[in-house]
C-alpha cells in the first residue's frame, strides 16, 4: 500500500465564486426546491433593504415563461461607477464579501448580513441580467456563468421615471434537483413581508401559466394586519390586537427597533406554533433572543397582574408557567438591528444578547399598560390560564404515560402496533400509521417485516384544535400514536427518540380517508412540528385505478392518468378497470407493489412552506368558528382535484 501523503499539495484555495459552485448548501442550505426559492429571497431582501432605508415602495417579482425569475424595485439604483479601479457592479455580483450591507451610512438596517446574497445567485446561475436606473441614464449589463460582460449606458431617464433595479437570473439546472419555483412559495414569502413593511407594495406575476397569476400585497397597519389575518378562524378574547413599539441603542452601540403585535383567543393550543419571529425581515423559525425576550415578559406580567388582584388563590397561589400563559396568545415578533447575529447563512435563529432585555422592556411596558386600562380583558387572559394550568395538573398522569424519559415511565409499545424485526431508531425504520384495522391487517401481511411497522387506527382521532392536554392525552388512538413514535410531545418532545425516520400517513382516498389524514396532520402540526420540520412525514399515494391489458398491469392515481394508459397504452380498449375504493379492498401484493415498494411506491413529502399560513388554514379548518371555514371552501373550491360523494 503506498503512503499516503498531506502537503501543500493537497490544498486547494477557491476564488471568487468557485467556492460557492462548490459547496452551494453553505450558502443558501441546500440544493432543494428550498434551496432553489432561496435564490428568489436573497434578491428580494436586496430591494427590501432598499425599502427599510426608506428609498423604496414598490418590490415586484416575475416568473417568466422560460423559468427565470426577475426582481425589480424603485429604488436608488444598485452603484455603477468604481471603486479603486475596479466595477462596483461587478464586485457586488461576482465578490461573495462586497456589498452594501457593511457600510451603517448605505444601510441603518439590513437582511443581507454577509453581503453574499446576489453574488450567490449569480454565481448558481447559468445567466444573469441587470437594469439599473440611477445617475441619470438606463445602465444594462448581463453575466454569463457568473462571468461579466460589458456595462452598457443604452439610453437618459426621461423626466418622469423612477430610479430602481432590475435583477433577472436563470438557474443552473446543474446545481438544483430542480429549476422548477412554486408560486406559492414565492406569493407566501411577499405576503410576509408586506405586512412587515407597512407601506411598501409586493407584487408576484406567474407567465407560466395560460392565464397569468397575479398577487399584491399592500398592508398599512403591518402586523397588526398579520395576526388579524392569522386569527382568522379563532374567537378572539380580547377586543383589540395589543401592539407593542420602540427603538433604543444598546451599549455596543448598536440600533434596535421592535415591533410586537399579539391577541389571545378562544384556542385551546399551548404550543408555541401560534408565534411568528423575524429579525431583519427574516423568518427566524428557531427562534433566538427576541422570541425568548417576548415570552418572559408575557409570562412575568400576567403572572404579576394576576397576584395583584389576587386572582391566583383558587390555584393555590401559584405561579403559571410560560406555556400556559401563552395558550391560545398569537403573536408576531418583528425585531430590526443594525448588527444582527444570526445561526449560519439561513438565519434561523437570532443571537444578540442584548436584544433579549430590549424586546422584554418594550412588551413589559406595553402589555402591562394594557391590561391596566383594559381589566375585563385582563381578567379574561388570567383566567384562560388558570384554567390551563388546572387542565394541566388533570392531565399529569396521561402525560406521563407518553414519556419515555426513564424507567419510571410506560415504555410499552401499543398492543395493536406490528414493530419491525430491525432494532430502532434506524435510518431506513419506518411506520405506516394506517386507517382502519381492516386496512391494517392487509398492510401488515404486505409490509416487509425487517424495517416496516404498521400501525392501525380505529376511526378518527379527536380533533386537538378543539381539546386541551387533559382530553387529547386520555384518548388510546393519540395515545398509541406517541408511544409508538417515542418522542413525546410538546416540552417532553425529543426528536433523538424517534423510532421511525420515516412516517407514512396511510389513508383511504376518499373524504373520510381525507378528514382522518388532516386530524393526524393538525394532532402532528400543533404537539411535534417538528417532525415536519425535520422532514419525517409522508403521505402514501395509493392508486385509484388499476387496468389491465394483454397480461400487463398499469396503475393510475387519477382519473386524467387513467384516461392516458387507457387511451396510449391500451388501444382505448382495456381488459379491465379497477377502480379502488380503500386500501382493505387491494390484496397483500397489490399493497406492496402500489404503496409500500420503496422502489416502486409514491410518497409525497409534508412540509410547512410558510408557518403562518398553515396555522391559519388548520385553525380555520378544524378551528369552532363556522363561517370562515365555509368561505375557504368556498374560494377553494375550484382547486379540488377529486371529491367522493
Amino acid at each position: 500500500m503506498s503512503e499516503q501523503t498531506y502537503g501543500a499539495d493537497n490544498i486547494t484555495k477557491l476564488e471568487g465564486l468557485d467556492a460557492v459552485r462548490k459547496r452551494p448548501g453553505m450558502f443558501i442550505g441546500s440544493t432543494s426546491k428550498k434551496g432553489l426559492h432561496h435564490l428568489v429571497q436573497e434578491v428580494v431582501d436586496n430591494s427590501v433593504d432598499e425599502a427599510l432605508s426608506g428609498h423604496a415602495d414598490e418590490i415586484s417579482v416575475i416568473i417568466h415563461e422560460d423559468g427565470s425569475v426577475s426582481v425589480t424595485d424603485n429604488g436608488r439604483g444598485i452603484p455603477v461607477d468604481d471603486k479603486d479601479g475596479e466595477s462596483v457592479l461587478n464586485m457586488i455580483m461576482t465578490d461573495i464579501h462586497a456589498g452594501g450591507k457593511f457600510d451603517s451610512d448605505a444601510y441603518a438596517v439590513s437582511g443581507g448580513l454577509h453581503g453574499v446574497g446576489v453574488s450567490v445567485v449569480n454565481a448558481l446561475s447559468t445567466k444573469l441580467e441587470t437594469v439599473i436606473k440611477r445617475d441619470g441614464f438606463v445602465w444594462e449589463q448581463t453575466f454569463i456563468d457568473g462571468e461579466p460582460e460589458g456595462l452598457e449606458k443604452t439610453r437618459e431617464l426621461s423626466t418622469d421615471e423612477e430610479t430602481g433595479s432590475m435583477v433577472r437570473f436563470w438557474a443552473n439546472p446543474e446545481a438544483f434537483e430542480t429549476v422548477e419555483y412554486e408560486f406559492d412559495i414565492i406569493r407566501g414569502r411577499l405576503e410576509n413581508l408586506a405586512y412587515l413593511n407597512p407601506g411598501v407594495k409586493f407584487e408576484i406575476t406567474d407567465k407560466r401559466t395560460e392565464e397569468e397569476l397575479y398577487e399584491e400585497y399592500l398592508f398599512e397597519t403591518g402586523i397588526s394586519a398579520f395576526v388579524e389575518h392569522i386569527n382568522e378562524g379563532r374567537e378572539p378574547i380580547t377586543k383589540d390586537i395589543i401592539r407593542a413599539k420602540g427603538e433604543t441603542d444598546t451599549d455596543d452601540g448598536n440600533r434596535v427597533m421592535v415591533d410586537v403585535a399579539l391577541q389571545y383567543t378562544t384556542s385551546t393550543q399551548q404550543s408555541d406554533s401560534s408565534i411568528f419571529s423575524f429579525a431583519n425581515n427574516i423568518e427566524t423559525t428557531s427562534g433566538g433572543t427576541h422570541e425568548t425576550g417576548f415570552k418572559t415578559a408575557i409570562t412575568r406580567v400576567v403572572n404579576s397582574y394576576a397576584e395583584q388582584h389576587d386572582l391566583l388563590d383558587e390555584i393555590g397561589g401559584e405561579r403559571m408557567g410560560g406555556s400556559l400563559v401563552r395558550e391560545g396568545l398569537t403573536a408576531v415578533i418583528s425585531v430590526k438591528h443594525s448588527d444582527p447575529q444570526f445561526e449560519g447563512q439561513t438565519k434561523t435563529k437570532l443571537g444578540n444578547a442584548n436584544v433579549r432585555g430590549v424586546v422584554s422592556s418594550i412588551v413589559t411596558e406595553e402589555f402591562n399598560r394594557y391590561l391596566e386600562e383594559h381589566p375585563d380583558d385582563a381578567k379574561a387572559i388570567v383566567m384562560k390560564a388558570i384554567n390551563a394550568y388546572k387542565a394541566k395538573k388533570a392531565a399529569k398522569k396521561a402525560e406521563e404515560l407518553t414519556r419515555r424519559k426513564s424507567a419510571t415511565v410506560n415504555t410499552r409499545l401499543p398492543g395493536k402496533l406490528s414493530d419491525c424485526q430491525k432494532g430502532t431508531p434506524a435510518e431506513d425504520a419506518e411506520i405506516f400509521i394506517v386507517e382502519g384495522d381492516s386496512a391494517g391487517g392487509s398492510t401488515k401481511q404486505a409490509r416487509d417485516p425487517e424495517n416496516q411497522a404498521v400501525l392501525p387506527l380505529r376511526g378518527k382521532i379527536l380533533n386537538v384544535e378543539k381539546n386541551r392536554l387533559n382530553k387529547i392525552l386520555k384518548h388510546d388512538q393519540i395515545q398509541n400514536i406517541i408511544t409508538a413514535l417515542g418522542t413525546g410531545i410538546d416540552d417532553e418532545f425529543d426528536i433523538d427518540d424517534l423510532r421511525y425516520n420515516t412516517i407514512v400517513l396511510f389513508v383511504d382516498a376518499d373524504v373520510d380517508g381525507a378528514h382522518i389524514k388532516t386530524l393526524m396532520l393538525t394532532f402532528i402540526f400543533r404537539h411535534m412540528p417538528e417532525l415536519l420540520e425535520n422532514g419525517h412525514v409522508y403521505a402514501a399515494k395509493s392508486p385509484l385505478f388499476r387496468i389491465r391489458y394483454k397480461g400487463e398491469t398499469y396503475d393510475a392515481m387519477t382519473e386524467a392518468e387513467r384516461d392516458e394508459i387507457v387511451e396510449n397504452k391500451c388501444n382505448g380498449n382495456p381488459d379491465n378497470v379497477q377502480r379502488f375504493k380503500g386500501l382493505g379492498e387491494m390484496n397483500p401484493e397489490q399493497l406492496w407493489e402500489t404503496t409500500m415498494n420503496p422502489k416502486k411506491r409514491r410518497l409525497e413529502q409534508i412540509t410547512i412552506q410558510d408557518a403562518a399560513e398553515a396555522d391559519r388554514v388548520f385553525s380555520i379548518l378544524m378551528g369552532s368558528k363556522v363561517e370562515p371555514r365555509r368561505n375557504f371552501i368556498r374560494e377553494n373550491a375550484d382547486e379540488v382535484e377529486w371529491i367522493d360523494i
